[in-house]
């Protein structure tokens, strides 16, 4: 399959220095800089390297200019797809040099993958073993193959077919893959294998990793740092799944009044985990504060307190009377293991500060015993704050895993809260339509000053009108209030108009023409029909589409193979409906479908989610090159405007809010402070 082929270079050195992803993306930019001009120069280079976001706000096209005149003196040179290649790794180089302008880390907690640096932390692998050993060891597929040995390359070579990524991944956000969907034969074809890759990072991406720098390839050859990587992100998700107040209403205890709950919404997990540690260890008489899961904790003291504090019926003062770090450390796990916390750092880990690590025992700590009793009280306060209804939360749960999938700077935590300062909008409009944010009018966070963030949003809001959202009587402030209904309303259309982007862009035969809502429409009825299938959609809030059986002929006339009808119900019950829905996702997945909706979304047929399947698999199918006409919606395809179907929804949200007083008036920055 064309999209499963990787970018091959003859110099095995130069292969190694670059993901696959990496490859297909530069290779693109060489290939569309050679198509334009029938080659590619030395002069063609500091323009496409000034547009990547590696360069981007390092080098001016001039200073990219004389790096390169440094090597080629006639700027007329050929340059070949390689010479191209070392050409952006000299200037990875000089880019770091410059003052780490270029930087990547490999990180648990910042969840981010890389080709520079290749150590493999040993203590981390062998963790991670223990981790897979104890939660897989009954599974019926996986069992045969552990428990996994650290002290081999085992575990890299399990990860080769894709089932060990798709069960961590179940066993991290239960239910996230259809398992019917993975390929589990002892021996897999090379198509199979990437079937299971693909469904594995599309579905890491569905759950919240960062999965921007790896490709299907890059799993299939078992490159150690990106398998450790990823599987690092997965846990790190499992292990903090508790760490928010939906799920642990309880740490509501953490905070004084209803500002801080706002504040504890916002906070990244490990943020949670660090305000929990350190409110117990006040309580406990440990004076220190506690920033870090490295340096701050590294003699141990820290955890001996927790303990104490937690369970002191397994404690006791021995810990804290010991000078040595490493043997203190060793009673700190002795006490945890009583707690059934298990064992997977060693007094060394904490001694060193091993950061991932460390993390993951303080998150194992909590889950055992949080040691929280919120008063009833305080319980109710917070229920009157957790007033979004399950609609609202799970397209809060889509445009956050989107959002995070774009591959932004910043991660975000909670939609309605990370936005207010415009910045991750801002971000994200850049990523959406290049070029279109002025950044010398952008206030980076953390920002101090309201009128700030009021400057960001009202950007956002002429942004968005420029590439003419709906968003009548709206302005920046509404953004920085957090008015819910006008942000889900504006990132639907953002999302929206990425798909109908990326779309338009694969059809260079479209001679301009703007895809509509009507042409996926008819485009999604006409693949069904000429697959000989009797299925067909009505509009994008068709209740018919609730069985799923539509998607399921679509996803089979793209790709005949991809679809086991043994496994498809007639989708009458809801159970059956239930069934279906959740393959449907897993198969889109597989077959290379970057989405988010849940499979209450076609159950209930959210009309909006239903458009972003159809669209996805739209997309494959274009990227496949096996189509060159997408047929013109005709009024009875388009049922009187399909386009117009979901559109009409954003029109009625942004209607509600031209009622709103709006005020955006940005304060004289002479008069603040």
């Amino acid at each position: 399959m064309s999209g499963f082929v990787g970018v091959i270079v003859s110099d095995q050195h130069l292969q190694t220095q670059f993901t696959q992803v990496e490859l297909r993306t530069l290779k693109s930019k060489y290939v569309s800089a050679r198509t334009q001009s029938g080659r590619v120069t030395v002069g063609d280079l500091p323009p496409i390297f000034k547009k990547l976001r590696t360069f981007i706000e390092v080098f001016e096209e001039a200073e990219i200019k004389d790096i390169l005149f440094e090597t080629y003196q006639n700027m007329d040179e050929d340059i070949d797809f390689e010479s191209f290649l070392r050409a952006h790794l000299h200037l990875q180089g000089r880019a770091a040099a410059k003052g780490g302008g270029y930087r990547r880390t490999s990180s648990f907690l910042k969840a981010a993958t890389t080709t520079v640096h290749h150590a493999i932390n040993e203590s981390e692998k062998s963790s991670y073993v223990a981790h897979i050993n104890s939660y897989l060891a009954e599974d019926k597929f996986m069992k045969q193959f552990l428990p996994i040995d650290p002290s081999t390359n085992d575990l890299f070579d399990l990860a080769k077919d894709g089932v060990l990524l798709c069960k961590l991944i179940n066993v991290a956000v239960p239910g996230t893959i259809d398992e019917r969907a993975i390929n589990t034969k002892r021996v897999l074809n090379p198509w199979e294998r990437n079937e299971n890759h693909t469904l594995g990072l599309n579905s890491a991406k569905a759950i919240g990793c960062t999965v921007v720098n790896i490709g299907t390839q890059d799993l299939v050859e078992a490159r150690p740092h990106l398998v450790l990587g990823l599987i690092s992100q997965i846990i790190k998700i499992q292990l903090l799944a508790d760490l928010n107040l939906k799920k642990t209403p309880q740490l509501v205890e953490l905070v004084e009044d209803d500002k801080d709950v706002e504040e504890l919404i916002s906070l990244a997990p490990e943020k949670v985990l660090l305000k929990w540690m350190n409110f117990h260890l006040k309580k406990a008489g440990y004076e220190k504060q506690v920033t870090n899961f490295s340096t701050d904790i590294k003699d141990g003291e820290a955890y001996a307190y927790l303990l104490n504090a937690l369970a002191p019926e397994h404690a006791g003062p021995t810990a804290l009377a010991t000078s040595d770090p490493t043997e203190r450390a060793n009673m700190v796990l002795e006490q945890a293991e009583k707690l059934d916390c298990k064992r997977y750092l060693t007094p060394k880990d904490i001694v060193e500060g091993s950061p991932n690590l460390n993390l993951a025992f303080v998150a194992q700590i909590f889950q055992h015993r949080n040691g929280l009793t919120a008063p009833d009280s305080k319980k109710i306060t917070f229920a009157e704050m957790m007033t979004d209804d399950v609609q609202t939360s799970r397209e809060e749960r889509c445009f956050r895993l989107w959002i995070n999938s774009l591959g932004v700077a910043t991660f975000v935590n909670n939609v309605f809260e990370d936005v207010r300062n415009g910045w991750v909008l801002l971000e994200v409009l850049d990523k959406v339509s290049p070029g279109s944010v002025n950044w010398k009018q952008a206030t980076k966070p953390p920002i101090k000053m309201p009128f700030r963030k009021v400057e960001n949003c009202n950007q956002v809001i002429k942004i968005g009108k420029d590439l003419n959202f709906s968003l009548v009587n709206v302005a920046g402030n509404d953004i920085v209030q957090g008015n819910k209904k006008l942000l889900l309303a504006f990132l639907w259309q953002l999302m929206r108009f990425n798909m109908l982007q990326l779309l338009k862009n694969l059809r260079s035969h479209s001679q301009g023409k703007e895809i509509t809502d009507a042409d996926i429409l008819s485009w999604a009825n006409n693949k069904v029909k000429k697959a000989g299938r009797t299925s067909q959609m009505e509009s994008f809030k068709d209740k018919n589409l609730s069985s799923g059986i539509f998607f399921l002929e679509l996803l089979s006339a793209v790709e005949p193979r991809v679809v086991n009808w043994t496994l498809v119900t007639k989708g009458e019950t809801d159970e059956d409906k239930k069934l279906n829905a959740t393959y449907i996702i897993s198969v889109a997945r597989k077959l290379g479908c970057s989405i988010f909706l849940l499979p209450e979304d076609i159950i209930e047929v959210n009309q909006k989610m239903i458009l972003t399947l159809t669209a996805s698999i739209m997309y494959w199918s274009l990227q496949q090159g096996e189509e060159n006409v997408i047929p013109e919606a005709s009024p009875v395809d388009a049922d009187a405007n399909a386009d117009a179907d979901v559109a009409a929804d954003e029109t009625d949200e942004t209607n509600e809010l031209s009622n709103l007083t709006i005020d955006d008036t940005v304060p004289d920055p002479a008069s603040e402070g």
